[in-house]
């Protein structure tokens, strides 16, 4: 009943399978990892085997790295709106009052949506098995590298078919698994590569981490079936009821109070007035109701998991290991970087999904008000967001000497984190202009923004671990400029005198490269906005003359 007769699990199946994107993902998929195979496999012709066990253990913890972030980029992508995207399908209701008990749903959602990536790792297997008459590193290793990998694809997918059940949008769904699965993902990573000397205890970590994913996922998988077998109230349509006062008092933690300070500075309270004749009324709409009216589960979730997060790490990089403080900035531009796009990536998809697109356009409302508005209303809240996981550089700022003396470098690192939050929110603004769903919208926004962000530092990576007695490429040091994570590294610091670059041309090089961060960021921005407006003026001019 659970698989072989499951139709849910037939269904979903039958429908991914067959579909073009889940082709052109294996081919992708495949390219990439050959690609990756290819270019850092050693070109020497003369056999060394010490070197060439160096070489062969470095390709394959790179080949482990890359596959295991793309699954955990990849596993929310598909399992988030497992049960989010049949509430926005208005067909939950009826999968409520099929015969099939919960669990069986549960388990038909999870396996179907985890299809994808499993025939991706057993497609991967030949390749990483080339690797092998090389040296250096043991079946074994390789046995419990892909073990760890199937453990994590579960784990994963747990998670987000639990958070699938929480929200009405799958794109609530997305980010919330994003900030769950994330903090896991690069904890394991960073264990895995610490083991990195001892193939021994790699096998024994392969062997523990499935204990510990179990005792995760089980009561992940409980509480998902719990919640199907007491669903909320489901008002016409299928639509959940969503009582914002009814949430608050079922809340555990923090309570979000549209009347109080500091929350209404992000969530306003009701307008009980009339908007004056100036206001733009596509801003007071957002601000008072669109972003909001789907419940605030998804803001209490992302504020209390990254509040959790920053303790330590602030604890760490900034108060213990201050010279290290680019990497709490990582951490704040990866929070900003899941968290922005989610309030501007169905800005006009929403539109578009309620029928109310050509409804707007036909309004005397500018395109001008339109977008400023639309944009202006989810930047304000992410950028709100941004700042409650920043508060403790501020307090650095006063408290440590080290960060009276880098006041320079501290300013650019806020001007990094601001160009990085406009940026993640135009390209949202633009994916939502361009896609049909909101669920698409976001993400290729987060897509285009990883290609942005993180491609540049992992190419500098690439080339530094496999191509480090060769020459560097040609502007290298410029095109790793265009992510904020390797700007924020070249931001100098000052050791107590001591200027971070060994040299005074080093520490200009290091401020250029800072400079042009903001010349590209500034330049892509304007142009972004301007192909927005003009493709928002094109049809806003067609539903006028209609």
């Amino acid at each position: 009943m659970y698989f072989v007769s499951n139709p849910v699990l037939q269904r979903e199946l039958l429908v991914n399978l067959r579909t073009m994107r889940s082709f052109m993902l294996f081919a992708i998929y495949q390219i990439l990892i050959l690609l990756i195979i290819y270019l850092a496999w050693p070109s020497n012709q003369q056999v060394d085997m010490i070197a060439s066990t160096a070489a062969s253990n470095r390709l394959v913890d790179l080949f482990f790295m890359a596959q295991y972030v793309l699954i955990a980029l990849m596993t929310p992508s598909f399992a988030s709106g497992a049960i989010s995207g049949e509430k926005e399908r208005k067909s939950y209701e009826m999968l409520l009052a099929s015969p099939l008990r919960p669990t069986a749903i549960v388990i038909g959602k999870l396996v179907a949506s985890l299809t994808h990536l499993a025939i991706l790792l057993i497609t991967s297997i030949p390749i990483i098995v080339v690797c092998l008459p090389r040296g250096g590193i043991s079946f074994y290793e390789v046995l419990g590298a892909y073990v760890v990998l199937i453990t994590s694809v579960l784990l994963f997918g747990m998670i987000s078919v639990f958070c699938s059940s929480l929200f009405t949008r799958t794109a609530s769904s997305l980010v919330v698994s994003y900030m769950a699965i994330l903090p896991i993902a690069l904890g394991i990573l960073l264990m895995w590569n610490g083991l990195s000397e001892n193939g021994y205890l790699r096998l024994i970590f392969a062997v523990l981490l499935p204990c510990g994913a179990l005792g995760l996922g089980v009561p992940l998988f409980w509480m998902t079936t719990r919640k199907m077998i007491h669903p909320p109230d489901i008002g016409s349509e299928g639509q959940q009821v969503i009582d914002l006062e009814q949430e608050n008092e079922k809340a555990v933690g923090m309570v979000i109070d549209r009347t109080k300070f500091p929350d209404r500075f992000f969530v306003p309270p009701e307008r009980k007035d009339l908007m004056s004749e100036t206001a733009n009324p596509v801003l007071e709409k957002e601000m008072h109701h669109e972003i909001f009216g789907q419940g605030m589960l998804m803001l209490r979730l992302t504020i209390q998991i990254g509040m959790l997060l920053v303790i330590p790490i602030m604890a760490a990089f900034l108060y213990f290991m201050s010279e290290h403080v680019g990497w709490y900035i990582s951490y704040v531009l990866l929070y900003n970087m899941l968290i922005s796009p989610v309030f501007l990536a169905g800005s006009i998809t929403s539109e578009r999904e309620r029928q109310t697109l050509d409804l707007l356009l036909t309004t005397l409302i500018t395109p001008w008000q339109i977008l400023w508005g639309k944009f202006v209303a989810g930047f304000r809240v992410g950028g709100y967001l941004t700042l409650l996981v920043l508060w403790p550089l501020a307090l650095s700022v006063v408290l440590l000497p080290f960060f009276h003396v880098n006041f320079l470098s501290i300013l650019a690192y806020l001007g990094i984190i601001g160009v990085a939050n406009i940026t993640c929110s135009l390209v949202a603004l633009f994916a939502s202009t361009h896609m049909e769903k909101t669920s698409g919208s976001l993400l290729l926004t987060y897509m285009l923004v990883l290609v942005l962000f993180c491609v540049p530092p992992a190419v500098e990576f690439f080339v530094t671990v496999f191509y480090q007695d060769s020459v560097n490429p040609i502007g290298i040091d410029t095109w790793r400029s265009i992510s904020p994570f390797s700007t924020v590294f070249s931001v100098p610091l000052d050791y107590d005198g001591l200027v971070s670059s060994s040299s005074y041309l080093q520490e200009k090089q290091s401020w250029i490269s800072v400079g042009y961060f903001f010349l590209f960021h500034g330049v892509f921005n304007a142009v972004l906005y301007l192909a927005l407006y003009r493709r928002f003026v094109q049809r806003w001019r067609v539903s006028q003359s209609h």
